[in-house]
């Protein structure tokens, strides 16, 4: 999950890309001093506890209403670190923050000096996956620049993992699994997966089906599609439907299934945020 900053842009880190020909001042280059070498020892993720109750959802500070699992609706606060629902942050015509009532930085050079505090001062892993994700997919414009970088995202990554973030062992799980930034390894691309199945990323749960089925365990790989399906994730609902056509899921099972997926989908609606995907 990419969960993205603010400025007074709703869309801040999609606007016109232009190389900045400036010298890298201390924000821009402070990940360079502040990340550490990953951490490749491995721990045994067990069957009971990747299997084991899912952790409750977040709720959005403000509202109290469960946050939504699609990516675009949700937004972190670089100035106090809190996630909030899109509802709660477009719904004042004011550009302050809902939780802090801190102004929202007006240029993404502003929201990287936030960040960039977030993981110095306050050790925050959000913050850390942010700016990871950003040297993953590369962010270099004339106000902010975070060029790709595989291997100071997968540190980031490996800092904010081991902080707890479901997402970053998420990323970390790819990063191995392809190479990126690190050293290719199957096996510890699997912990990550699990440690952030276990952690409640249906992303990660999804991406453990996946492996499942390409191992020929189709009651695993249904297992995990199930599981995740029930949270409210959308492809994993679709893969457990075309389960039933293989004849991998019964239709009670899938009933069942669906069922606790639009529980799950509608515990994070509401008419304020419904009016700011408009």
């Amino acid at each position: 999950m990419f969960i993205k900053w603010h400025t007074t842009k709703r869309d801040a880190n999609k606007s016109s890309a232009a190389q900045s020909s400036s010298a890298s001042s201390s924000p821009r280059s402070v990940v360079n001093e502040f990340v550490k070498e990953v951490d490749t020892e491995v721990v045994t993720v067990t069957d009971d506890k990747l299997y084991a109750d899912l952790p409750p959802r977040e709720k959005c500070p403000t509202c109290r209403i469960t946050l939504p699992t699609d990516d675009d609706e949700t937004r972190y606060m670089s100035c106090c670190g809190k996630i909030v629902c899109c509802g709660c942050r477009y719904g004042s015509p004011r550009e302050r923050c809902p939780c802090c009532d801190t102004a929202v930085p007006r240029s993404d050079e502003e929201c990287h000096r936030r960040i960039t505090e977030r993981i110095e001062v306050h050790n925050d892993p959000v913050a850390m996956y942010i700016a990871g994700h950003c040297h993953l997919e590369g962010i270099d414009n004339h106000d902010a620049a975070f060029p790709v970088n595989y291997e100071k995202a997968a540190k980031l990554f490996q800092r904010a993992s081991e902080l707890g973030s479901a997402a970053a062992h998420f990323q970390l799980g790819l990063a191995y699994k392809h190479g990126r930034g690190v050293d290719m390894s199957n096996e510890t691309s699997m912990y990550h997966l699990r440690m952030a199945a276990m952690k409640g990323s249906m992303n990660a749960r999804f991406n453990l089906g996946l492996t499942e089925g390409r191992r020929d365990n189709r009651d695993g790989a249904m297992r995990h599609w199930m599981i995740a399906a029930r949270r409210g994730h959308v492809a994993s609902l679709e893969a457990v439907r075309r389960g039933v056509v293989a004849g991998y899921v019964t239709n009670e099972d899938f009933e069942d299934t669906l069922r606790d997926h639009e529980v799950s989908r509608d515990e994070t609606k509401s008419d304020q945020r419904d009016k700011a995907k408009m």
